[in-house]
């Protein structure tokens, strides 16, 4: 039926649609369709969204539903081919539908399907949004086109640009700012609902659909458009400004618009003939001109015939502030959500509260903040929009305004204010009633089980592994990080380095909602999914760096039953590798798998014995390996050595008597940060007197780390071996006690020798004194003394070869162990005589009483005690 049939048929009772074209997310269009519903009050109210949400948009009205939230659409083969609706309490469509299910009317929504969104999406329709932006892009057509640009002059195709029609209207104002200008058009401009009120997060907000209705009239129909309330007017005049921009400049370089505006006509007439016109339209502004134009039934029908589509499935998922706003990468987002929900929310006096919710937060982050700040901000923020020829006073003069007087021209506080108010962290919640896959709602028991709440705002975990909650808090999340849910990010502790502790920084984000769609086709419960996916990978694995990985999760997310998989797998490569390089990195992750599974009570004996024989095959292979390379192959191959020193320090740590839930790993060494490790430790001091034999006691022959100390040595004296990992090979066996001092200053002595080519013999002291060496040299002056002696003796030409080398090593140290040495330099390192150290170089056998009074004052000070009277 053509659109003319259509107008001569059509009752005499029925009247034009109620069109309110909305800037989404937009405070002042959410107040201003509250106000409007009620005047107008419709039979039906049609949404811009997906219409296979029609069948859940129920659960809006739940009173667990708390928004931010937003409908996912997934396609059903392909989840990870998905799309966001997002909506938040001050969204205009979230007013309407909770106006419509409080009021008893239906809501439906109008948009093209979603079957067909994600289908051209992928299929990368001409005109549509990109593959990462998904129809979150396909919301941006009311104005939130900031990154479309607006061309101007003669000579240009109007339709063939691509405009943000905010900016067009804002720059007609005069303005050169299209939110400014929107504030002051819009915002400050639209009536606020009534006094009626909902408890929302234990707020109380305005309710959407509070305030004076307008009765129908007798024959059932709403009064003319004019008698449809002040709001309307406002939607009026915008929908007016759209047609002209329009005109001017067609679809504004958006082909999809014409598609989607062609299903949306076929809606709306759809509704108007069953409810007899009374309907309410709640869209983008931009499309307003596109649902008023009088297209036939055919001409919108062509638009729709033969587009691609996919099977899809919708739910609810939570949303958060944060990817509300524009910066998110979001197209239809705004600059500021936690400003405007705060203006959508506050009744009275905006200015005022807003100010106090910042002085909250400045006192809260430990800034002194008074009353009069805030009398004082309010009154300069007034001003300021009076100056600059405001309605109201903005964000940008309130931001102005705390900056001057709060922060003290600070811009500091203020980027914590940007941060935690004018964008937020509010996250959303959806009720255990909406539809979810069997894979959400494991994860949703196991986290109220766990005590472990997900939050939008970033925050540190601190987990002690021998409490039950704690340990099942971290199978949890090596769990999800398996599946590809990084809701929780491992990271350094800062209290406590004990293997029985762990930290993690947790951060819910809504893509993750996405990431549990995807991974439900492992399994429906969480350890089922990680096991079945765990088991996969060790199957496809391509290298034995990737399948010790892999054991390493099994063995921290506690899977036992794809444990024994990843161990075959593991034990099949290793046996086949022969690369050195592979084996070196494969082995530090077998070592904390073998350590971390002990201190979880996890047996990890079969996992020992493969490391045992990984380490057995390096130690044989690494000399060999490290024969005639280059620079670039020499350092990689000086982290590979750092590492499997690290690794062998945990191996042996875990066979001795390290023990489960140690306070500190054997794991130190250079390549940790440390002086050695803790059975090094012991080892320094048996070699305090310059025997190689005592040393060697400590260690049985047959031993690991005796094994590994020969392997050191063997690089150490081999000349084929790059300087660099000679020099640290050096390092190592001095670090650990198996090498005497004396011993070491001679073999610096041979490689910094005039014979030794300037450039082998800095990369020789790279090796040795690289990572903590600074204060290896603050502690013994003879070493000390030869480096210096060797820079001293190098010819300008060579000294400029060699000094990129010499900078990267020693900026690698502390500042206050480089004014340390600078020190010793300039007043000469042999200038108190040759002195003989006694053990490691560093630790003395007695105690210096001068230098252990020095500290005193502090201590007593720290303490708080006084000094003590002869």
């Amino acid at each position: 039926m053509s659109g003319t049939e259509e107008g001569s048929t059509r009752s005499a009772a029925a009247v034009e649609p109620l069109l309110l074209g909305v800037r989404h997310h937009g405070p002042g269009s959410a107040r201003g369709v509250a106000a409007a519903l009620d005047a107008y009050r419709p039979r039906v109210v049609l949404i811009e969204g997906p219409p296979e949400a029609d069948a859940i948009v129920g659960l809006a009205g739940d009173e667990d539903m708390r928004p931010p939230v937003a409908l996912l659409a997934h396609a059903v083969d392909e989840p990870a081919r998905a799309g966001f609706w997002p909506l938040a309490h001050f969204s205009p469509e979230w007013v309407a539908i909770r106006w419509a299910l409080r009021h008893g009317a239906p809501v439906r929504f109008i948009d093209l399907p979603a079957a067909h969104t994600l289908a051209m999406t992928a299929a990368g329709a001409p005109g549509g949004p990109g593959p990462d932006e998904g129809p979150e892009e396909s919301r941006s057509d009311d104005g939130d086109r900031a990154e479309g640009k607006r061309g101007e002059g003669p000579g240009l195709d109007p339709e063939a640009l691509r405009i943000d029609p905010l900016a067009v209207l804002a720059e007609a104002a005069g303005y050169d700012d299209p939110e400014r200008w929107w504030e002051d058009a819009i915002e400050h401009r639209m009536p606020h609902p009534g006094v009626e009120a909902e408890e929302r997060d234990g707020r109380t907000v305005p309710a959407t659909g509070a305030g004076g209705a307008a009765a129908p009239d007798a024959d059932g129909s709403a009064a003319t458009a004019d008698a449809r309330g002040p709001a309307a007017a406002t939607f009026v005049a915008l929908g007016e400004a759209m047609g002209a921009l329009r005109e001017r400049y067609g679809d504004g370089g958006h082909d999809r618009d014409l598609v989607r505006e062609a299903h949306m006509r076929l809606r709306l007439r759809e509704a108007r003939r069953e409810f007899d016109g009374q309907v309410a339209v709640v869209c983008g502004a931009w499309h307003v001109p596109a649902l008023r134009a009088r297209a036939t039934v055919t001409a919108d029908r062509r638009l729709l015939k033969g587009l691609p589509k996919v099977k899809t499935e919708v739910a609810w998922v939570p949303w958060t502030h944060r990817r509300l706003a524009r910066q998110s990468g979001y197209g239809a987002g705004i600059d500021s959500p936690g400003w405007y929900a705060h203006l959508f929310e506050a009744q009275d006096r905006p200015i005022e509260r807003w100010l106090i919710k910042v002085a909250d937060l400045l006192r809260a982050e430990g800034r002194t903040v008074s009353s009069a700040h805030v009398i004082e901000a309010v009154r300069l923020a007034t001003a300021l929009a009076t100056m600059r020829g405001r309605p109201l006073a903005g964000l940008a003069e309130t931001l102005d305004a705390v900056r001057a007087v709060m922060c003290d021209g600070s811009e500091v506080p203020l980027a914590l204010v940007a941060d935690r108010l004018v964008v937020g962290d509010a996250l959303g919640e959806v009720p255990e009633s909406a539809p979810a896959v069997p894979l959400q709602r494991d994860l949703a028991r196991t986290q109220r089980a766990l005590r472990l709440k997900p939050a939008a705002e970033e925050r540190e975990l601190q987990l002690d592994l021998r409490k039950e909650t704690d340990a099942g808090r971290s199978r949890l999340l090596h769990r999800l990080r398996l599946l590809g849910i990084h809701w929780g990010v491992p990271a350094a502790s800062r209290a406590s380095t004990g293997t029985f502790r762990e930290t993690w920084s947790l951060r819910w984000e809504p893509d993750l909602s996405v990431r549990v769609v995807e991974a439900a086709l492992w399994g429906t419960t969480v350890v089922a999914a990680a096991t079945a996916k765990a088991e996969y990978e060790a199957a496809q694995a391509g290298s034995l760096a990737q399948v010790t990985a892999l054991a390493e999760q099994c063995l921290l997310a506690e899977l036992t039953d794809a444990l024994p998989v990843a161990m075959q797998a593991l034990a099949d490569r290793a046996a086949l590798d022969t690369d050195v390089g592979h084996l070196a990195a494969a082995l530090p992750a077998l070592a904390r798998s073998v350590r971390y599974g002990d201190v979880r009570g996890t047996e990890t004996a079969a996992l020992a014995e493969v490391a045992t024989g990984l380490a057995d095959r390096i130690f044989v292979g690494l000399p060999a390996a490290c024969v005639g390379l280059d620079a670039d192959g020499a350092q990689e191959m000086r982290t590979h050595v750092d590492a499997v020193h690290a690794a062998v320090a945990l191996l042996d740590a875990g066979a001795g008597s390290g023990g489960a839930g140690s306070e500190a790993d054997a794991s130190g060494g250079p390549a940790n940060g440390g002086r050695g490790t803790a059975a090094g430790s012991e080892d320094g001091r048996a070699a305090g007197d310059g025997t190689a034999a005592e040393a060697a006691a400590l260690d049985p022959a047959g031993s690991l780390r005796g094994r590994w100390a020969g392997a050191l040595r063997v690089l150490a004296g081999r000349d084929a071996v790059p300087g660099l990992i000679r020099g640290r090979a050096v390092r190592l066996l001095l670090d650990g006690g198996r090498m005497p001092a004396a011993e070491a200053e001679r073999v610096m002595g041979l490689a910094l020798s005039h014979a030794v080519p300037p450039a082998d013999a800095a990369a020789w002291v790279e090796g040795f004194l690289g990572g903590d060496g600074g204060m290896l040299l603050v502690h013994d002056e003879r070493l000390l003394a030869l480096v210096d002696g060797w820079l001293t003796g190098l010819s300008g030409d060579a000294f400029t070869d060699v000094l990129p080398l010499l900078r990267r090593t020693f900026a690698e140290y502390e500042p206050g162990a480089r004014r340390a040495i600078g020190e010793l330099v300039r007043r000469g390192a042999s200038a108190a005589g040759p002195a003989e150290p006694a053990g490691l170089p560093g630790f003395a056998d007695e105690i210096d009483p001068a230098r252990a009074a020095a500290v005193l004052p502090t201590l007593r000070a720290l303490l708080g005690t006084e000094e003590e009277q002869p």
